[in-house]
């Protein structure tokens, strides 16, 4: 039991990532740094990650409680060449410096030892960051003064209070490919949390869609292959009834336009015929790429 909490570890480690499902809306949304710093539970401080170093180790906890991947600016260089082995399973994570025995290395090679749920805070603007929970340290290559996290549900092992209270969360993650909640976040971030087509301003009902589906070998997990759309959009440009034209311009497919159905149909999307986009982002390195739009307007025609 950590005193000053009047918890065990692993129940401290539940709440926190409890508190954080129901902070991020399992894991669709980032948290801000002021929030990670000023953390409580049971009354008392209990910061969720260190302000300078990656690998975080609370006062009391026998091991690190969390790691984190810093943002990068474009074009900017990471301090830590963190990377990911496979795409959707596991990270590498390097050692604060490369003595082993330093205190931080020590930290998270104890939660190796241990089992002990992690999570991983990823950096996608200043002061911003996207956690993953749980994650769990499952190996180390000192050579390369690295471990290995794992990022995949299937590494679970154990029965612990942590790990059963946080299932139904892992039943969300394991439904969704590594990064793609990053992908959400940035993308509703640059178009300022608006719909591109109709500019609803609700982030709950707002998704990142991507130009090019990410099953297609160009559909890259950038902002650039992403658009920001209110779900009924979305769900019309998935389904080619809705397409954006290169220049930026929003076309209904021709058989809808002759429909009718009453007040969503004609609102929500005749409607939007012949507009352009109504939210786009300011930065031109953040707006959509031409050749990615020429492609989805391509489909668009042939469907």
């Amino acid at each position: 039991m950590i005193e000053r909490f009047g918890l065990d570890e692993d129940v401290i480690r539940a709440q926190i990532m409890e508190w954080l499902a129901a902070r991020t809306h399992d894991g669709a949304g980032a948290v801000t740094w002021a929030e990670l710093r000023d953390f409580t539970l049971a009354g008392e401080s209990l910061p969720l990650k260190d302000r300078v170093k990656g690998i975080w180790k609370p006062s009391g906890f026998s091991s690190a409680l969390s790691i984190t991947t810093t943002f990068r600016p474009e074009g900017a260089e990471r301090p830590y060449d963190d990377g990911v082995i496979d795409k959707e399973i596991l990270l590498r994570y390097k050692w604060n410096g490369t003595d082993p025995n330093e205190a931080t290395n020590r930290a998270l090679r104890a939660a190796m030892d241990l089992r002990a749920p992690l999570i991983w805070f990823v950096g996608i603007a200043k002061g911003l960051f996207q956690p993953y929970f749980p994650v769990y340290v499952v190996g180390e290559e000192p050579e390369g003064h690295q471990f290995l996290v794992s990022a995949d549900a299937a590494e679970l092992g154990s029965d612990s209070y942590a790990e059963e209270h946080i299932r139904r969360y892992l039943d969300v993650k394991t439904r969704h490919r590594l990064f793609q909640g990053i992908f959400r976040t940035q993308v509703l971030l640059a178009y300022r949390q608006r719909c591109a087509v109709c500019n609803l301003g609700h982030p709950p009902l707002l998704d990142a869609a991507h130009i090019v589906p990410d099953r297609d070998e160009a559909g890259i997990a950038s902002v650039v292959n992403g658009m920001a759309m209110c779900k009924i959009h979305h769900a019309a440009f998935d389904s080619q009834l809705l397409g954006i034209r290169p220049d930026l311009v929003v076309q209904i497919k021709a058989d809808l336009l002759l429909e009718i159905d009453g007040p969503m149909l004609k609102y929500g999307l005749q409607e939007m015929h012949g507009r352009s986009l109504m939210s786009v982002p300011t930065s031109r390195s953040l707006k959509p790429r031409l050749d990615l739009l020429e492609m989805a307007w391509e489909r668009f025609k042939a469907g």
